[in-house]
């Protein structure tokens, strides 16, 4: 019996379909640093735009969106998964400081769909444009054999600038100082296996009275870009520290940037837990530390400045809100 590489599992034409498909939408990312185009071997990109700055440190950051494709697929829904990534990686570095410069993808499948895989492209595509990071690159994998029939796994690695004088790295956080939140869309980009065996079996597709909206379209709420308040203050107030809550929810993402012998204790008085984690609480028994420590709760980042800054930062902000403050001790207080 005659042998090929598309019957063994892997089928060349498809994939360049896929990238037929979403060629246009990866060329309406590129700014006037991009030197390549797409299809080439390597991505270049020229550091003339930070040349500006007096010591630049470039920051990387490479994440995943989880299960959170096991919703796409529930759903057949793939033009938010690619969003979600580059959001996700975005706040990653802002975090430290960094603004984006450049985004590289990774998406993988046991059989390429040329149409799913554009639809998860170009919404990334449709990300780095809004925060004017280039996709400069990435690699599309078919591996049948590696990934079971019908999953698909998407990566992203971005880099980032910024001048090391302007550096956020916690350092300079003291007692005392106020944190602020912006809020989240969601569960974002993690707490998804535990959701998934929560909620398995609800009706994903119907609007839900306590949501307003369905559930699989509340789990696929698009994981919230922070770039644009982070450049509200960032010239503004001395930011003391930046969390972005991921995996390991306000329990172990805030702690991350405290120096040694401080804590911090977050009133959750101060803001309304949206729908979607109130249910997953109730309807699988998850306690509260637990719900903490998996799920943002609500809040997607915390930023932390003095006292005295903390008006001007809510003055700034659209949507910020101070939920605690900085305290002698070590970890979370949740109270």
């Amino acid at each position: 019996m005659s042998q090929s590489y598309k019957k063994s599992g892997v089928d060349i034409d498809a994939g360049a379909k896929a990238v037929a498909l979403m060629r246009d939408a990866v060329r309406a990312t590129y700014t006037p640093s991009v030197l390549s185009d797409v299809g080439n071997f390597g991505g270049l990109f020229s550091l003339k735009s930070i040349a500006t700055m007096s010591n630049p440190v470039l920051v990387a950051s490479t994440d995943g969106v989880g299960t959170k494709t096991k919703v796409a697929s529930m759903m057949n829904r793939w033009d938010t998964i690619g969003a979600d990534l580059v959001n996700h990686c975005i706040n990653d570095i802002l975090v430290q400081g960094a603004t984006p410069l450049f985004f590289l993808d990774y998406v993988a499948s046991d059989k390429l769909d040329p149409q799913q895989i554009a639809d998860i492209v170009t919404g990334m595509a449709t990300a780095c444009q809004a925060s004017q990071t280039a996709l400069l690159g990435g690699e599309t994998a078919e591996m049948a054999g590696v990934y079971q029939s019908g999953e698909v796994d998407v990566v992203g690695t971005i880099v980032g600038a910024v001048d090391q004088d302007h550096v956020i790295d916690g350092s300079t956080i003291q007692e005392g100082d106020t944190i602020i939140a912006l809020p989240s869309t969601g569960l974002h980009t993690n707490g998804f296996t535990l959701a998934r065996a929560v909620l398995a079996e609800e009706d994903w597709q119907n609007q839900h009275s306590e949501l307003g909206q369905s559930i699989g379209e509340a789990l696929l709420a698009t994981h919230r870009c922070y770039l644009q308040e982070f450049l509200k203050i960032r010239e503004q107030v001395d930011i003391r520290g930046i969390a972005h809550i991921t995996g390991g929810g306000i329990t172990d993402n805030l702690p991350r940037i405290l120096p040694d012998g401080l804590g911090a204790t977050i009133d959750t008085s101060k803001w309304k837990i949206p729908a979607i984690f109130q249910m997953i609480e109730n309807m699988g028994d998850v306690s509260s530390a637990e719900m903490y420590r998996v799920f943002n709760m609500g809040l997607g980042m915390l930023i932390i400045v003095s006292q005295t800054d903390a008006d001007m930062v809510l003055d700034l902000l659209d949507d910020g809100f101070i939920v605690g403050e900085i305290v002698q001790g070590d970890g979370v207080q949740i109270v």
